[in-house]
């Protein structure tokens, strides 16, 4: 059974707070202030838990903006990674998930066959990059190739890629999989090189970077794979699909009338060129 309903806010007070912009510690003042002068609280802890509630409120939100901003392909977290199953080297794993190598601008490429894990480690690493506080913009070529065609009409492509550099982890997904145009090829160019030793640039792919002369022109590759594996770690990931492995073994699909346990989710990337 709930309790009574604390009075409402004087009128003043909350226009105050409403001037300061202090969301979260308006909608628990109430609550708070009747608390407290039911169990006569000292000034000082009533102040304390009305700006620890305000502080919450931001962080939560800020969390909020930073999944949102940072467009995850599926919502995939270490919550569900099996460590056993992957073929990256155990120890590999746990000093990534540190999120030092961030710290210290290091890349990251992930390369192997298809269904290996690639792209869910990335996005568990990018989640866990995300609750730390960091900035984390997740892209294909393509999107980086539709980047370079909209901005190249007013010559803004390099301050488009500048403005991705705002996040502290930029993740490429998927090489290999698809031809790489022109653009595609130009816009991964530019973002490495922008990135160099300022930024942490990961990177799945089918193809390890030796073979990017294969994907785009030998002279852009070169010079991409050269900034890309200076400061890197390379995991490369081997074995069978797993995807195909649980589709075999019936359970790549939740029986009807279940419910997902993660429940559906949806991508939305925001504006290319940015990620504030």
């Amino acid at each position: 059974m709930s309790g009574p309903i604390p009075p409402p806010l004087p009128a003043e007070l909350e226009a105050l707070m409403r001037r300061m912009h202090l969301p979260y510690m308006r909608r628990a003042a109430p609550e708070v202030l009747a608390t407290a002068r039911a169990q006569r609280w000292e000034p000082a802890e009533v102040l304390k838990v009305l700006l620890s509630e305000e502080v919450a409120g931001r962080e939560r939100s800020a969390l909020a903006t930073r999944r949102t901003q940072a467009a995850f392909p599926t919502g995939k977290t270490f919550a569900t990674w099996d460590a056993t199953v992957s073929s990256i080297p155990p120890p590999t794993q746990m000093a990534l998930r540190t999120l030092e190598w961030i710290g210290r601008r290091e890349n990251l490429v992930v390369c192997g066959p298809s269904g290996t894990g690639k792209t869910f480690w990335l996005e568990a690493l990018g989640h866990l990059a995300v609750e730390a506080g960091l900035k984390v913009a997740w892209f294909s070529l393509e999107e980086l190739g539709v980047l370079v065609r909209r901005h190249r009409a007013d010559d803004s492509v390099t301050r488009a890629v500048q403005a991705i550099l705002r996040a502290r982890l930029i993740v490429v997904d998927d090489i290999g999989l698809l031809p790489v145009s022109p653009d595609a090829a130009e816009g991964f160019f530019r973002l490495v090189d922008a990135a160099y030793e300022k930024r942490s640039v990961a990177v799945s792919s089918n193809v390890h970077p030796a073979g990017f002369d294969e994907l785009m022109p030998k002279t852009l590759a070169t010079a991409t794979v050269d900034r890309l594996l200076h400061h890197a770690h390379v995991c490369i990931t081997s074995g069978d699909s797993v995807r195909l492995a649980q589709a075999t073994a019936g359970k790549g699909v939740i029986p009807l009338g279940a419910v997902a346990p993660d429940g559906p989710t949806t991508r939305r990337h925001p504006p290319l060129g940015g990620t504030d």
